[in-house]
Parts: C-alpha cells; sequence; structure tokens
C-alpha cells in the first residue's frame, strides 16, 4: 500500500540512521515467504558491512540508501559507493523503532552513529512482497532512472505533467497508476485527487482540457503534500507505520477512498466503487460527473 506519501514519511523517519557505520547485517530466517533479496543474503551482508549509510534518498515509491565506499583509500577506489535500493510495495515498512512484530522483520542493519550511540535500521514485511536489492550506480539508473520512473509526482511541473499524460487513451485514473509517466501515485490518492478536482475516474486522458489538466496537477500537488504533512494513510488492517511504529493521519481527511455506500462529504450522495485494470477505485457520481 506505501505510496508516496508513506514512503516519503518512511525517509524522513529513518534520518536518525544516517551516519551509521553497518556493524551486523541479520536476514532472519523463518517460515514465512522470504522475499526478493539481490545479492543474497550472505553475499549481501558482506558488501554492507563496513559502510556508512550517507543519504536516504527517494526514487518514487522506493527508497535508495546510499552507503560509502568501504575500508581503505585503495579499496574505496575499486569498490565505490553502493544503494541498498528498498521496494516496501503492499505492506514493507523501514523502521528505526521496535517493529509490530518480530517474526516478519527481513533485514536488520545494525551499528552506531556519529555520536557513538547505537542504532537500528530494519526493513519488515508482513506479506513479503517487498524486494531489496544492492546495486552500484549503474543499478540505480536502471531501478530508478528515467527509463524506470517518471518525473515525481511532488515535484512536477505543470506543463511536463499534463504532456506525459494527456494524450494517452487511459481512463483518467488508469493513467495517473503509470509509474513511467508520473512516479509516485497510487490507488489511494488517484482517487482521493480525482474527487478534489472533481474529475471522473473513467475520462479519458485525451478528453480533459489543458484547464482541467492544470486543476489536476495543482490539486495532486496540494493533496500528496498535506498526506506526507499527516505522515501518511493508515489503514483499518493499521498494517501502515511511520519509521517510529506510529500511525500516519492522513486517513482521517479521506473523502472517497474506502467509503463505498457512505455519502459524499460534500454532496450527501453515496459514494461509488468500480474496478479499473483490477484496482478499486471509489468517486462520488455526483461531484465527479463525466
Amino acid at each position: 500500500m506505501p505510496e508516496l506519501p508513506e514512503v516519503e514519511t518512511m525517509r524522513r523517519g529513518i534520518a536518525t540512521a544516517i551516519g551509521m557505520r553497518v556493524d551486523s547485517v541479520e536476514v532472519p530466517q523463518g517460515r514465512l515467504r522470504p522475499l526478493l533479496m539481490q545479492p543474497p543474503p550472505r553475499e549481501l551482508a558482506a558488501e554492507v558491512c563496513g559502510r556508512v549509510i550517507e543519504a536516504a534518498e527517494r526514487h518514487g515509491k522506493r527508497i535508495a540508501l546510499r552507503l560509502s565506499s568501504p575500508g581503505s583509500p585503495r579499496r574505496q577506489a575499486a569498490t565505490g559507493c553502493r544503494w541498498l535500493v528498498i521496494e516496501p510495495r503492499m505492506t514493507g515498512l523501514l523502521l528505526v523503532a521496535e517493529p509490530p512484530s518480530q517474526e516478519h522483520v527481513r533485514l536488520r542493519l545494525g551499528g552506531r552513529c556519529d555520536r557513538g550511540s547505537q542504532q537500528q535500521l530494519l526493513f519488515w514485511d508482513r506479506r513479503g512482497l517487498g524486494t531489496v536489492r544492492l546495486v552500484d550506480a549503474a543499478g540505480l539508473e536502471q531501478l530508478c532512472g528515467p527509463s524506470r520512473l517518471g518525473p515525481d509526482a511532488l515535484t512536477i511541473d505543470t506543463a511536463t505533467f499534463a504532456s506525459r499524460l494527456r494524450d494517452s487513451t487511459r481512463a483518467v485514473k488508469v493513467a495517473l497508476l503509470d509509474q513511467r509517466a508520473v512516479a509516485g501515485i497510487g490507488n489511494l490518492y488517484a482517487a482521493e485527487m480525482l474527487f478534489h478536482a472533481g474529475i471522473d475516474p473513467r475520462v479519458r486522458c485525451r478528453q480533459l482540457s489543458r484547464v482541467r489538466w492544470g486543476r489536476l496537477h495543482a490539486v495532486m500537488q496540494e493533496v500528496l503534500a498535506e498526506a506526507v504533512e499527516l505522515e501518511g494513510s493508515t489503514l483499518s488492517d493499521a498494517t501502515y507505520r511511520t519509521a517510529l511504529n506510529e500511525p500516519g493521519r492522513y486517513q482521517a481527511r479521506h473523502r472517497v477512498y474506502g467509503r463505498e455506500g457512505q455519502p459524499c462529504p460534500a454532496c450527501g450522495t453515496a459514494i461509488r466503487r468500480i474496478v479499473q485494470a483490477q484496482r478499486s477505485t471509489f468517486f462520488c457520481p455526483q461531484c465527479q460527473r463525466r
């Protein structure tokens, strides 16, 4: 479920781990479905130990931890920086506090920060659908570069946003989920921003006027910025948590997502649910007329 606001909240929440020299890497083994980890755990641990977490970057819905070159200057020149790219997908979390459950901890990095204090960084994933990849600069480009991800939804300008979507024959809701067009938007926030923009999710992109694209762009960035400020949305299953293992607060602002049959907060019409591209779409048939 984590979308741009949740992943950005994770990135900000793990700031205390920046500067940590990684002294231990644990990949707990259990009966759970193993997640995709490249290279395999033992090799990944050998590569990561001794490096310092220099930065936490967000690329769409992914976190990339920049790791220093390890050891002596000669070895540093030979190996260079690495990036630990973590994609939370449905139920993954990055934590610096104790996790919701120990059995779903998939990766644990331990070490000391600049001031000598002990620190840990955990990747927790209940369903095991997330991925962990250790890559060099070329690998980062392959995973997160422009061939894989479009401009970020929080920073893209109006003209670029419209130009990447307006000629599509797809329904606007479906097009918004295309990470190669615009990175970071997922099912929940696409529904919310279309409601605030007053746009029917079934309308085809090429049917929207320039004014409507401008309105949608403005609303998109407002909704995402507010959701980041409120640290994301924790839904009824309570899976999503911040890096401190606390719930987000944006779910109290939801207007349509997950509210099928409930009255629209603007007009009182019952919220509808339809399926688009195998995903649930929620909207108000009165406020979002075709």
